[in-house]
């Protein structure tokens, strides 16, 4: 934690202000955020060091790299669930975005390029990815070919003991379930997800890994901060006996109800994610990051294109160099909803267990479920 706010000081000495991980808060001790980072690290210590050093440290100097340090595949745009906070239920993603599962081909010929060129791959963005009928075949395929690690984000509808079993024969390395509340909070949210049935869950995993001698797959729960905000203390003594971590976010725009004329944003702003990170969706489109929830600014196709030659190409360069005006991200719609840029205020604070916490939403941004 200690070197972390070493770096933010010199990002911010240097004019260089770049988010990392913003909008993803720990609500766990720090001995145990250690120890999460330890199991993720099991089996290639000295890569995982540098691959989290490199995550902090081109996005401050502009580099590129031959090859991004992860790769993001939308196996799923689909989901099962209706959550009202989730841009999936919005009128405008419904029209502007075809549905649909990645195809097994396009997959693996993404993995055949990159295997042994990056670091970390991620089998999920919108959608839920476990609605892939080869998501596991996929997961197995990463790991033959050179991923280090293999992660993805669930709502944990699959989560039964049967596939945990499965995940582990692929190889999966981290999975965060997505668990906003407890009781009926969390069954108004999920539905027609229970919370008894997703904590039994939890249960099972946890013991089949006790009983199995398993660090990994990795288990970080999270949830939205308006979900847990009445009981936070309540709703980590239930979650963390059970999992590696947990964390909450705090309400973000995905639906892009925000005015902008209210939006403040961080002063010389430029985003990290075009020099860590590259997204594919489910149809093979390539968008500019992760957080380009409407796929506005498309930036190459992995079906004809290589991730190489789509990473160093004019359209994400075009991107990187606008970002390098000041406050030239203005100049992109896509960028003024992001999250990542928008001043963050101590607006809130809880205690969990004798630790104090200070939570940080976003100015002018409306805490309310489904706002």
């Amino acid at each position: 934690m200690k070197s972390y706010h070493l770096w933010k000081e010199y990002l911010m000495k240097s004019k260089r202000y770049i988010p990392i991980n913003k909008g993803h808060a720990e609500l766990d001790t720090p001995e145990r955020i250690e120890e999460f980072n330890s199991k993720l690290a099991k089996g290639w210590v000295n890569e995982y060091a540098e691959y989290r050093r490199l995550w902090r440290e081109l996005p401050a100097k502009r580099e590129i790299r031959e090859y991004p340090l992860l790769v993001d595949l939308e196996l799923s745009s689909i989901c099962n669930l209706q959550c009202p906070m989730c841009p999936t239920v919005s009128k405008d993603y419904t029209k502007k975005i075809k549905k649909g599962l990645m195809d097994y081909e396009l997959a693996t010929k993404i993995i055949d390029e990159v295997g042994g060129k990056i670091f970390s791959l991620r089998l999920s963005l919108v959608g839920e990815p476990t609605l892939n009928p080869r998501f596991l075949d996929i997961i197995k395929y990463a790991k033959e070919h050179g991923i280090r690690e293999v992660s993805f984000l669930t709502n944990g509808s699959r989560l039964e003991v049967n596939f945990i079993k499965d995940l582990v024969r692929a190889g999966a390395d981290w999975m965060t379930i997505s668990i906003d509340g407890l009781g009926d909070v969390y069954n108004s949210i999920r539905k027609p997800l229970k919370f008894d049935e997703i904590l039994e869950k939890l249960k099972n995993i946890k013991k089949f890994k006790i009983q199995n001698g398993l660090a990994k797959p990795v288990v970080k729960v999270q949830s939205i901060w308006p979900a847990i905000k009445s009981n936070p203390a309540e709703y980590y003594n239930t979650i963390a006996p059970l999992v590696d971590m947990v964390a909450y976010n705090p309400l973000i725009d995905y639906l892009e109800n925000d005015c902008e004329d209210k939006i403040e944003y961080e002063d010389n702003f430029a985003c990290s994610q075009l020099y860590q990170r590259i997204v594919v969706c489910s149809d093979g489109n390539i968008k500019m990051c992760s957080n380009d929830e409407f796929r506005s600014e498309i930036v190459g196709d992995a079906t004809h294109q290589t991730i190489y030659d789509v990473w160093h190409g004019d359209k994400l360069n075009r991107i990187r160099n606008i970002h390098n005006k000041e406050n030239g991200f203005r100049s992109i719609e896509t960028c003024r909803h992001c999250y990542f840029p928008r001043k963050t205020e101590d607006s809130e604070s809880a205690v969990v267990n004798g630790r104090n916490f200070t939570i940080k939403n976003y100015v002018n941004r409306s805490q309310i479920i489904g706002e």
